[in-house]
C-alpha cells in the first residue's frame, strides 16, 4: 500500500501583505505562519511524508529556521517551485515516491484541523478527488460589465473551496501533466481533474481554515490561535 503524502505550497510572496519577506515567515503570536501549517500535518498519524515547495530565495531560510529549528522529521524534501502555482504543484508531485494519496495544501492556511486532514484522506480513497470548503456566509452577487447587480445565486448552492485538496496520486499527476502539455491555466487543483472529466467530492471544511493574505488576516489568525490554545486540554505551549 502506498503512502499518504502532503505537498505544502510555500512559494508565494504575498504582495497584498505589504511585507518585505515571504508572508509565511511572518509571525502569528510567537511563531511563523508556516510553522503552524507544517506542525498540524506532521502530528497527523495518517500522514507519512511532507514535501515543501518554496522559492529558491527562501529555501535556506525555510530549511534552517523552520524545518530544522522545530525538528519536523516528516518533511522529506524542500524543493523549488515554478512560475505559477500549478507548476509548483507539479514539481511537488514529481518529488514524491510510492505515494497513494496526496494532499495539496496552501502553506498560508495554518489552522487546518486534524479532522479535515483525516476526512480528506478517506474521501480521496473513496472518490479519487475531493476538496474541503464552506458555504459562504455572505450573500453573493453576480456583477455585470457596468458594475450593476446581474443576479443573486442561491447561497446554499455555493461553496467556498479551501485546501487541502486531496487526490489519488496517479490521477492528479496525470492531470497536471496534461494541463501542462495542453497549456491550460487552472487556479486550483480540482480544476485540473475536472478539466478531464473527473468529479470532485466536496466535504465540510472550517471557517477557521482561513488563508493568510492581508495584514488583517494576521489579526484574525491571532484570535483563532488563542481560541485554539484555550480549548486544548493539555499544556502544549508549542501551538
Amino acid at each position: 500500500m502506498g503512502k499518504n503524502c502532503a505537498i505544502i505550497l510555500a512559494a508565494g510572496k504575498g504582495k497584498r501583505m505589504g511585507a518585505d519577506k515571504n508572508k509565511l515567515f511572518l509571525h502569528i503570536v510567537d511563531k511563523p505562519v508556516l510553522y503552524y501549517t507544517i506542525k498540524t500535518f506532521s502530528e497527523n498519524n495518517n500522514i507519512d511524508e511532507i514535501v515543501i515547495v518554496t522559492s529558491i530565495d527562501d529555501m535556506e531560510y525555510c530549511q534552517k529556521e523552520i524545518i530544522d529549528k522545530f525538528s519536523f522529521k516528516k518533511v522529506r524534501k524542500v524543493i523549488v517551485g515554478g512560475l505559477e502555482r500549478q507548476d509548483s504543484v507539479l514539481q511537488g508531485l514529481l518529488a514524491l515516491t510510492e505515494c497513494e494519496i496526496v494532499l495539496i495544501h496552501d502553506g498560508a492556511r495554518p489552522f487546518v484541523s486534524q479532522k479535515i486532514i483525516n476526512e480528506g484522506i478517506e474521501n480521496a480513497k473513496q472518490f479519487k478527488a475531493c476538496a474541503c470548503g464552506v458555504i459562504p456566509k455572505d450573500t453573493i452577487k453576480i456583477i455585470d460589465e457596468n458594475k450593476f447587480s446581474a443576479g443573486t445565486p442561491d447561497r446554499s448552492g455555493l461553496f467556498c473551496v479551501q485546501t487541502p485538496q486531496c487526490f489519488d496520486y496517479e490521477l492528479i499527476l496525470e492531470c497536471h501533466k496534461r494541463i501542462k502539455k495542453d497549456n491550460i491555466i487552472v487556479t486550483d487543483d480540482t480544476m485540473a481533474v475536472e478539466r478531464y472529466g473527473h468529479k470532485v467530492y466536496l466535504f465540510e471544511g472550517s471557517y477557521n481554515n482561513i488563508k493568510i493574505t492581508t495584514p488583517e488576516d494576521l489579526i484574525v489568525g491571532e484570535n483563532i490561535l488563542m481560541a485554539m490554545r484555550n480549548q486544548l486540554s493539555t499544556n502544549d505551549n508549542n501551538f
